[in-house]
């Protein structure tokens, strides 16, 4: 039971609900208000707040005043469950498994001449939040989880000149979570770990003419030794119960995000943008357990390994913005984001299929220093289908059917 547990628990870390989060894998898109009115087109090349920290470092350089931006993002997923069958356990299977959830975001940047930029931010990059009823169906493959990274960015830019810019930040990112499941033997598993590790945003922004530019951002690999430990609980585990040492190797894996920004009129912003992930990182998951007993010791414990198989993933994104008057801005986008799972190794833990999603979004200034974004998009995913089997965990076949809404808000202050 333990090595069955170890391989699907602990990979929970490294994949997620797709109906929870808001971008493809286990990635969150929530970074930024302004850009999720567009469906995050031209995220590295709008530059219209101090949210293009995270978008484009680059863009710093474009803001002309000290401002502080803050926000948050509300995911409320929808999941239905059909066509299910299992061995041996039976139960029910009623979706909906992931709780209403807030992705937080602040930045501040302070352009200290018309050369230079300082900033930082406070974001949510990566997330997951699912807890299926008791007696789900599936629970055997995982009934409760929840991983979240929580990143910190100082970030510099610099104007060469009016053209060209470029803009760089080290992140230090803090990832943390617990995941539980019932055994055949009729015990529980709860899994524990957490580890800090630093990366890096960069980007570059072209300026063609005063009304379009190009950015391109680069968001690094981070690389994790998430270092915690397994309970198991119930008599089914007998004298075996109690907590174990365990780490799992993790890499988030890097991404380049190319977008386009043109102002048509005084009235009217096009954007579009494409962003690559390279998910082909997330190879295989490898555990190294460090205190087990004896009994447990040798086998498939020392080490796990598990074939996961992602593949590299595209997203691509269309979106407008526009200018009612002095104080309105309206906005929409469109948006396209292959999943990085496949059918060989898709579970109920990662049931990821490709998504579309369309946004709403309008910014309101009641005066020249102060915005106030507000965000509304939804996501629909094709029908994913899980066929699972394990000789320690049974059956489960279903059908899941994924969609989501996102509300944002956030206040933006220039001083």
């Amino acid at each position: 039971m333990k090595t069955t547990w170890l391989k699907t628990a602990l990979a929970l870390a490294v994949g997620a609900m797709s109906s929870q989060t808001m971008a493809a894998g286990f990635a969150l898109n929530e970074q930024s208000i302004s850009g999720m009115g567009t469906s995050y087109a031209g995220r590295s090349s709008s530059a219209d707040d101090a949210t293009t920290l995270f978008g484009n470092p680059a863009g710093m350089s474009r803001l002309t005043r000290e401002e502080v931006s803050f926000g948050a993002a509300a995911i409320e997923a929808n999941s239905d469950i059909d066509d299910t069958s299992s061995f041996p356990a039976t139960g029910s299977n009623d979706g909906d498994m992931v709780p209403a959830t807030a992705v937080p975001m602040g930045y501040y940047v302070n352009p200290i001449d018309d050369k230079w930029a300082l900033g930082v931010g406070i974001y949510v990059p990566f997330g997951l939040a699912t807890d299926y009823e008791s007696g789900f169906q599936g629970r055997f493959f995982g009934d409760y989880s929840e991983v979240r990274v929580i990143t910190v960015q100082p970030t510099i830019s610099y104007r060469f000149n009016d053209k060209l810019s470029f803009g760089i930040g080290p992140t230090l990112n803090r990832i943390d979570g617990e995941l539980q499941s019932a055994t055949l033997n009729g015990g529980r598993v709860k899994v524990k770990g957490d580890d800090t590790a630093v990366g890096f945003n960069a980007g570059v922004l072209y300026e063609f003419t005063p009304h379009t530019r190009m950015g391109v951002t680069y968001h690094s690999k981070v690389e994790y030794t998430l270092e915690g430990d397994t309970k198991l609980s119930g008599a089914g585990f007998g004298p075996f119960a109690g907590k174990y040492d365990a780490s799992l190797d993790l890499t988030t894996p890097e991404s380049v995000d190319v977008s386009l920004t043109h102002e048509l009129n005084d009235r009217w912003t096009l954007y579009a943008g494409a962003m690559w992930t390279r998910w082909s990182r997330f190879e295989a998951i490898v555990i190294e357990n460090e205190s087990l007993p004896g009994p447990l010791q040798g086998g498939s414990l020392d080490p796990i390994i598990e074939e996961q198989d992602w593949h590299d993933t595209w997203s691509y994104a269309l979106g407008a913005a526009f200018k009612l008057n002095q104080q309105w801005t309206l906005r929409s986008g469109l948006a396209f984001d292959q999943s990085p799972t496949n059918n060989t190794h898709r579970s109920p833990r990662i049931p990821s299929g490709d998504r579309t999603a369309v946004s709403f979004g309008v910014a309101w200034d009641p005066t020249e220093d102060v915005t106030v974004d507000l965000a509304y998009s939804y996501l629909w995913e094709e029908d994913t289908k899980i066929r699972r089997s394990s000789p320690t965990r049974g059956v489960y076949n279903a059908t899941y059917e994924n969609s989501a809404h996102g509300f944002g808000a956030s206040l933006s202050y220039r001083f």
